[in-house]
């Protein structure tokens, strides 16, 4: 494998209906089969999360322990929905949780917590259904205009990375290429609940990029819906073994916040 290149784990459709878990990854049912694929640079474009569906932002924030809920609730969600608001003009942004913390397999806490594993296989997080129902429950009632679903996702670990995030051109993808599949939360001690979301399948089109060696001052804002057409509509992401990284790389730590915009009508 070329130093241009990077394996992407690609679902088949061998399962009508794949699902996976959170936490209990042994109860997953999705087909995977690792494709080499041409890797790019993201640094060396100038990505808009509106065209490719991802892109750089600066941001150094007021959290001091990344590890502590009370802290990331105070804090952290206020500025990713101001950064968030700034961004994209939205008129609100409601962001679900204070975060979720991964970890790669080397750290040793890849599973410590709930929900911290690296994304081992490409995926968009919710798909239409599910966008769709998660902005009327956060509207309440109010119309709007335009709801889109983001992410916000930094690397707490040094550079460099060992598994960074590999993010596709939304311009790349096409409907045939996403799978139904459902997502399950499945939180230690707490009860079940699952939503539809995608898998996605191999199509040779795909272009996909990353950010090497990102610091702790800067953030990857991505799509995963946008109920305007003229914009990219979502983007699949996976986590994926750098063959760049050096043996003695640290083991990657992030961080992902979820949030979704409104523009009321």
């Amino acid at each position: 494998m070329g130093a241009g290149e990077a394996l992407i784990a690609y679902s088949s459709r061998a399962i009508e209906r794949p699902f996976y878990h959170a936490n209990a990854h042994e109860k997953d049912q999705v087909d995977i089969a690792l494709v080499p694929m041409p890797m790019h640079d993201a640094r060396a474009i100038d990505a808009d999360v509106d065209r490719e569906g991802f892109q750089l932002v600066r941001h150094s924030s007021a959290v001091t322990d990344w590890t502590d809920r009370d802290q990331l609730n105070a804090i952290h969600r206020d500025e990713v929905a101001g950064l968030i608001k700034q961004l994209t003009g939205a008129d609100e942004v409601q962001v679900s949780s204070p975060g979720i913390l991964r970890y790669s397999e080397k750290s040793g806490k890849a599973g410590s917590s709930d929900n911290s594993h690296p994304a081992r296989f490409a995926h968009v997080d919710i798909n239409d259904v599910t966008a769709e129902q998660f902005a009327a429950g956060g509207a309440k009632g109010r119309p709007f205009r335009r709801y889109a679903a983001y992410n916000l996702w930094r690397a707490l670990s040094p550079a460099p990375q060992d598994v960074p995030l590999a993010l596709c051109d939304a311009r790349s993808i096409s409907p045939q290429d996403l799978i139904v599949a459902d997502a399950i939360f499945d939180p230690p001690g707490g009860t079940e609940w699952r939503f539809e979301s995608w898998v996605v399948a191999h199509n040779p089109a795909h272009r996909w990029y990353y950010y090497p060696d990102l610091a702790i001052d800067e953030a990857v804002l991505f799509k995963t819906n946008d109920s305007d057409p003229a914009r990219a509509h979502l983007m699949p992401h996976v986590a994926f073994d750098d063959p760049l990284a050096p043996a003695g790389a640290p083991p990657r730590v992030s961080i992902e916040m979820r949030a979704t915009c409104f523009w009321w009508a």
